[in-house]
């Protein structure tokens, strides 16, 4: 995950005033988080999100059983597409799910493309030729405008929350929302306004970034996210599944870590649509199936949770 560091000094410096220059905010808690959610400090804490369930029927089976009796422990929606409904459907009758939404202001594939929850009128820009979202991040932010993917993430959180969805987090499709600082300031504005914790980049990430502070000023506007993201960790799965998860898990620091995969089941939709189709079948099969990988987490004391801990403590601390 790239921060965008081409804006003008003066922008940047305009921009994280306007967010986090908040007088009333207050300075950061002396517990740890894991101590806030009621473990020890020394804990382990994993939870393990499976993105773009909703985006096609493959996915939506392979993330139910991977929380039902699997290892994943939350999932977020992809709202604008298709098979929204079936999970949408599936996490009102399974209140203790937990489920959150990818905010979506791109559509990547090829051959299956979906468009926007709000109003087209409202949102030109976040619209391709075709009248499809755009199918990248740069082509969004060439094309569109931090407002613009405001109100199309709004619509969709609008319409999960109309289907009885009891959204527990929130997080950005493609990272959309959260490497460009104008950007990230609409998607911390979400976050305060329905009392969500957000995904958000680990510190190496804002520090390459030239953003060094960044997680420090949100967390002290009363946004709750985890200590630590796995994200650029990623390019080295490519050389194998299994193997790199195993050594992940090995290397978990004390505290609270996400990590997501994309877990689906291998089916002719799925290879219709994406041809990471084979990575993601085995990404289900290992956190769903692996009796080894399973064993793994126990014998490293790794404890799982979702977010829903992590959205009642932000609650919590804003009633104080």
């Amino acid at each position: 995950m790239r921060l965008v560091n081409s804006l003008p000094a003066w922008l940047i410096v305009l921009l994280l005033a306007t967010l986090f220059n908040n007088p009333s905010a207050r300075a950061a808690e002396e517990r740890s988080l894991a101590e806030e959610l009621g473990f020890r400090k020394e804990s382990r804490i994993l939870i393990i999100n499976g993105d773009d369930v909703g985006g096609c029927h493959s996915a939506n089976v392979a993330t139910i059983e991977a929380l039902e009796n699997g290892l994943m422990t939350s999932a977020t929606i992809m709202v604008p597409c298709p098979w929204f409904n079936e999970i949408a459907h599936y996490a009102v009758s399974h209140p203790d799910k937990d489920f959150g939404v990818h905010l979506c202001q791109t559509c990547e594939w090829k051959s299956y493309r979906w468009g926007p929850v709000a109003s087209r009128e409202k949102i030109p820009g976040l619209i391709d030729p075709e009248g499809y979202l755009w199918a990248s991040v740069e082509e969004v932010y060439a094309k569109s405008n931090p407002q613009e993917a405001y109100w199309e993430a709004k619509a969709q959180i609008e319409k999960a929350l109309a289907a009885q969805v009891d959204v527990t987090h929130l997080d950005s499709h493609m990272g959309t929302m959260q490497v460009d600082p104008r950007y990230l300031e609409m998607y911390v504005r979400l976050g305060l306004e329905y009392r969500l914790p957000l995904r958000m980049a680990s510190e190496s990430s804002f520090v390459a970034g030239g953003f060094p502070k960044l997680r420090q000023q949100i967390a002290a506007r009363g946004i709750v996210f985890p200590d630590f993201f796995i994200h650029e960790e990623l390019k080295d799965e490519k050389n194998g599944v299994k193997e790199f998860w195993i050594r992940l898990i090995r290397s978990l620091k004390p505290g609270v870590t996400e990590l997501y995969i994309h877990a689906a089941k291998v089916s002719d939709e799925l290879k219709a649509i994406t041809g990471s189709w084979k990575t993601r079948n085995e990404q289900y099969e290992l956190f769903t199936h692996d009796a080894e990988f399973r064993k793994l987490l126990e014998d490293e004391k790794i404890l799982r949770m979702g977010y829903r801990p992590l959205r009642e403590l932000q609650r919590a601390r804003a009633s104080r």
